[in-house]
C-alpha cells in the first residue's frame, strides 16, 4: 500500500426530512446566494423546503445552471456575488450545480487575470468562499469532495479543477429526493458512481486489501439496488443505499494508498465537450474499449473484479478479465445505456483523431495509472468505441 494522507472535512447530514437542518449550518449573519439548475426543485417541493430553512437568512437566488456547468453562465453568477457582496453559497442540485458552485467559490476569491486560469492553468484553490449543498441527484460524489469539472461551450472545452479549499462545509442528503428524478438521470447516476469506483479500482494489485473490498462492496451494492431504484424510486431502503454509494464512490476514501486511472474520465470529458453527451454515458462508451486495450496491464485486477463482483469462476486470468469487461458492458446496457459512440451521433468519424490532437496540444503525453497512454493510444481506444 502506498503512503497517503486523508482529510475530508465535509459534514454529512443524511436521512429523511433533513433539509430543514441547513438553517443551523449557515451563519445567521451570512448573505447567501442560492444556486440551482433548471427549476425542477420548484416542482418537487425541494425549493420550498430550502426557502423555509433560509427564512431568517438574507438570500438571493441564481438559477439556470445547466447540466454541464457552463463557464459563461457561471460568470453571470460571479457578477451577482460581487455586486451583492455575497458571503456564503448554497448549491441545491446534482453534481453540475455543485461543481458550478465550487468554481464560484474559487473564483470569488481569485485575484488573477481571469477566472478561466483556475481551470486552464490547473490552479489549486487553497481557500474558497464557504458553501454548503443540498443534493438532489445522487451521482457524482461532488457533495463530499473538492473536485469539479467546468465546460466552456465557445471553445468546446471541459476541464477539471479542485483544491483543499473546495470541500463543502456541509451536505444534506435526503434520499426522498430520488422519488422525483427521471429514469434517465437515475441510470446516469448509477453509471457515474459505478465508473468512479472502477477508475480507482481497476488498475493493478498493490496489496491494499481493505481499499479493494471497500470498492467491491460499493460496486456490489450498486448492482443490487439499481433495478430496485429504477423500478420504484419511492423504495426508501433502495434509495438510501444508492445515494450513500454514490457519495462513498468519490469522497476520497477508496483511492487512498492505491494507484488510480482516470483515463476514461479524461477521454469521456472530450466527448461531452464535442457532442454534449451525458457525462455518465461517455464513461460507458469509453470504458469497455479502454479495458480491452489495456488488458495486459489490467487483467489481474479485472479478473479479481470478475470473481468478487460478478462471480465469474471459470477460465484463466485473461478469460476472467475479458468476461468481467463483458459483464460491465451488459450492466450498462441493462440500465438503458448504449456503449458505442455511433449510437449517440452520426458524426463520430474523425472523433478519435480530434481528441488525440487535443491531448497533444495540451501536452498530455501519458494517461492512466502508469501515465503510459499516449495520444495515439487514446485515438485507438476511441476508434474501438465507435
Amino acid at each position: 500500500m502506498n503512503n497517503f494522507e486523508f482529510k475530508n472535512p465535509t459534514k454529512i447530514i443524511f436521512g429523511k426530512d433533513t433539509i430543514a437542518k441547513i438553517t443551523t449550518e449557515i451563519p445567521s449573519e451570512a448573505k447567501v446566494l442560492l444556486l440551482y439548475g433548471g427549476g425542477s426543485i420548484k416542482k418537487n417541493g425541494i425549493y420550498d423546503q430550502v426557502r423555509a430553512a433560509l427564512s431568517d437568512i438574507e438570500t438571493i437566488e441564481f438559477g439556470g445552471i445547466p447540466a454541464n456547468p457552463e463557464y459563461d453562465t457561471l460568470l453571470k453568477a460571479l457578477d451577482v456575488i460581487k455586486e451583492e457582496k455575497i458571503t456564503y453559497l448554497l448549491a441545491v442540485g446534482g453534481g453540475s450545480v455543485i461543481d458550478g458552485t465550487k468554481f464560484l467559490s474559487a473564483a470569488a476569491l481569485y485575484d488573477g487575470d481571469t477566472p478561466w486560469d483556475i481551470l486552464e492553468k490547473g490552479i489549486k484553490t487553497e481557500e474558497g468562499m464557504p458553501f454548503g449543498t443540498v443534493l438532489t441527484l445522487p451521482a457524482t460524489g461532488s457533495e463530499m469532495n473538492s473536485g469539479a469539472v467546468i465546460t466552456r461551450k465557445e471553445t468546446k472545452q471541459k476541464l477539471a479543477m479542485g483544491g483543499p479549499g473546495l470541500f463543502p462545509e456541509f451536505s444534506v442528503l435526503d434520499p426522498q429526493v430520488v422519488t422525483s428524478i427521471p429514469e434517465r438521470q437515475l441510470a446516469n447516476g448509477i453509471t457515474d458512481a459505478f465508473m468512479h469506483v472502477l477508475e480507482q479500482y481497476l488498475t493493478y494489485p498493490i496489496g491494499a486489501l481493505l481499499q479493494d473490498r471497500f470498492a467491491e462492496s460499493i460496486l456490489q451494492t450498486l448492482i443490487e439496488v439499481a433495478p430496485k431504484v429504477l423500478k420504484d424510486p419511492t423504495d426508501y431502503k433502495a434509495t438510501t443505499n444508492f445515494m450513500w454509494s454514490c457519495t462513498m464512490a468519490l469522497n476520497g476514501l477508496i483511492q487512498k494508498g492505491v494507484p488510480t486511472d482516470w483515463a476514461v474520465h479524461g477521454i469521456g470529458h472530450e466527448l461531452t465537450a464535442l457532442f454534449g453527451i451525458d457525462h455518465a454515458r461517455t464513461l460507458a462508451i469509453i470504458a469497455p474499449s479502454h479495458y480491452k486495450f489495456n488488458l495486459d496491464t489490467k487483467k489481474e485486477k479485472l479478473a479479481q473484479y470478475g470473481e468478487r463482483v460478478w462471480n465469474i469462476t471459470e477460465g484463466d486470468i485473461e478469460e476472467k478479465a475479458k468476461a468481467a469487461i463483458q459483464k460491465t458492458e451488459e450492466f450498462f446496457n441493462g440500465l438503458g445505456i448504449d456503449t458505442k459512440l455511433s449510437k449517440y451521433t452520426d458524426e463520430y468519424k474523425g472523433t478519435a483523431e480530434t481528441i488525440a490532437k487535443r491531448f497533444t496540444d495540451r501536452g498530455w503525453t501519458g494517461l492512466g495509472e502508469h501515465k503510459s497512454l499516449t495520444p495515439d493510444n487514446v485515438q485507438e481506444i476511441v476508434e474501438m468505441a465507435y
